[in-house]
């Protein structure tokens, strides 16, 4: 038993991403349209998901792009306004993520009632968006701080669209981190959002983790849901359940309900 299973109360839970529009600030913000626009593509998306039987949520901000490391204030503001406005349709647990801003995700959870926060909280990295540093001690503190200890911090040990600066193993990183940060959670992602997840790397985080729960975080499908489940503790799903699968595209129903099904069918198997 983890804190998984009290928060979600299912095995191998699936948690859909609600992919925000673009917001106040960014490159493809809608100005037109405005917040107003935003919050309505997410009340559409967030019931799609719902509607199809996800046990979680995790809502982003995943039409930033290009993302930023340190986040402009208006952007967690934006996010609460919108959270705050959905918070009484939201039916299953949720979670949030300031991509890629751990102390204003934790603000952001604390602020809006959010059980748990994905982000890279460790290492230093070559990345998309320039030299990629962390400082896991100082993010910690601040969930103190703000009176967010209950809030659970999944760390995303293999992040997109970035590489380790440094020599070490997966192995050797999922120890020492396991070991030096207590994460709640170890997320094992592929190159960008929907690109596969290697299996091999998610069975070594998985053999190396301990009791440390592992997601696997991008490229989960109807067709390969059991084989990932069968070695991860819980997933997140975002491309997936869009129309066709493509990343830009709405949430669809009948997808996540397709995989969904799997799930089950896998959990009964258990």
């Amino acid at each position: 038993m983890t804190w998984l299973d009290d928060i979600f109360d299912v095995p191998k839970p699936v948690i859909a991403m609600c992919h925000l529009q673009a917001l106040p600030g960014d490159p493809s913000y809608d100005r037109q349209g405005g917040v107003t626009a935003v919050l309505g593509h997410a009340r559409r998306e967030l019931e799609a998901l719902q509607a199809g039987g996800v046990d979680g949520i995790l809502i982003s901000n995943e039409f930033s792009l290009p993302y930023l490391t340190n986040t402009e204030p208006i952007t967690a503001i934006t996010m609460a306004r919108i959270i705050g406005e959905l918070r009484d349709e939201i039916r299953v647990p949720f979670g949030v993520n300031v991509l890629w801003d751990a102390a204003a995700s934790i603000d952001l959870a604390v602020a809006t009632g959010a059980s748990f926060v994905r982000e890279i909280f460790t290492g230093v990295y070559a990345s998309d968006f320039g030299t990629w540093d962390t400082n896991v001690g100082a993010t910690t503190r601040r969930r103190m701080a703000v009176g967010g200890e209950g809030v659970r911090l999944l760390f995303n040990i293999v992040p997109e669209a970035a590489s380790y600066l440094g020599a070490r193993t997966i192995a050797d990183i999922t120890r020492s981190t396991v070991f030096n940060c207590r994460p709640d959670g170890l997320c094992v992602s592929g190159l960008t959002a929907g690109a596969a997840t290697d299996t091999s790397i998610l069975r070594t985080v998985k053999d190396n983790a301990g009791s440390t729960p592992v997601i696997v975080n991008t490229g989960v499908k109807a067709s390969n849901v059991d084989e990932q489940l069968r070695i991860a503790d819980a997933a997140i799903v975002g491309t997936y359940f869009k129309t066709d699968g493509i990343f830009e595209e709405p949430a669809d129903t009948t997808r996540v309900q397709e995989l969904m099904s799997e799930v089950l069918r896998l959990r009964r198997s258990l």
